[in-house]
């Protein structure tokens, strides 16, 4: 992978990863475009890899949120077992856990059932299956069609501050759908949330702090793969591709947070179905080979 692969790697993936649109079938295809000489699995870690840097993203802009939770996190649960409550450092009276303790909590919640199917299918995802065009393709649309319905039947009401262990649940499971190539993790999250009644914002925030235990077991796990499969020489411009996705994912984060503010998902939809039907249109053709 020279460098300048890398590079327009990073920025796909800190593009893609936030953005609704499926980082995964975006990356494939930049690898097809340019013609990587990667197997499925060294491809599989260069991804995993150049991932991280949207992970710094994700800490760079919530870092006071971040902070606040893990604070409080570690704050309550300590006062709470001394048998102390009361109004002192944030909590209410007659409450265990302060907001941003309890949001802790529903992170660690929606977080168990990716990790779970995960390392159950490690081999699978790490393989051929995750990079099958006709997989990616029917996913893009199939998730489309799913956020177009969340969009009409969600209620779009429910703020942070009203989250529940059903949208960790509904956010979590969602998630699960992202292991799939060509959902998206942050389309799955966002719909999932859009189902329970949380609006646009609140969703999206929402899946970028759950995205952090999923992203960080990962990255980290696939770093360790890559330092046995990729060529060394390789290591120095994949730090360059994630370097680039930090920066390009801390102002894609920035930017949806604010469209969604106002806007609905309606273009990333009618772009997932639109590149999702041009996929398949190129395979059915055989212009395009599924692997």
């Amino acid at each position: 992978m020279s460098l300048l692969q890398a590079i327009i790697l990073g920025i796909v993936q800190g593009l893609t990863e936030f953005i609704p649109i499926s980082s995964t079938a975006h990356l494939v295809l930049a690898g097809r475009v340019m013609k990587l000489t990667l197997t499925p699995e060294q491809l599989t870690a260069s991804i995993g890899v150049i991932q991280l840097g949207t992970l710094i993203a994700v800490f760079a802009y919530f870092a006071g949120d971040i902070w606040k939770i893990a604070r409080a996190f570690v704050r309550d649960h300590l006062t709470g077992f001394s048998g102390r409550q009361g109004t002192a450092g944030g909590l209410t009276d007659g409450a265990i856990l302060s907001h941003e303790a309890w949001l802790g909590w529903l992170i660690i919640i929606g977080s168990v059932p990716v990790a779970v199917v995960g390392l159950l299918f490690k081999k699978q995802i790490e393989g051929t299956f995750t990079k099958n065009l006709w997989v990616i393709a029917t996913m893009m649309i199939v998730v489309a069609l799913l956020l177009t319905i969340a969009e009409v039947v969600g209620k779009q009401r429910r703020s942070m501050q009203e989250l529940r262990i059903r949208d960790a649940l509904a956010v979590g499971f969602a998630q699960v759908l992202a292991l799939i190539p060509g959902s998206s993790r942050s389309g799955s999250t966002i719909m999932g949330g859009l189902f329970v009644g949380e609006t646009r914002e609140t969703a999206a925030r929402f899946s970028f702090l759950l995205s952090i235990p999923a992203v960080a077991a990962s990255g980290l796990l696939e770093l360790k793969e890559a330092l046995h499969k990729l060529p060394h020489d390789s290591l120095t411009t994949l730090a360059v591709g994630t370097f680039v996705s930090a920066i390009v994912g801390y102002a894609t984060i920035w930017f949806l947070l604010r469209y969604l503010r106002t806007h609905t998902t309606g273009v990333f939809i009618g772009y997932r179905l639109l590149v999702g039907g041009a996929i398949l249109f190129l395979l059915f053709s055989g212009r395009l080979a599924a692997l």
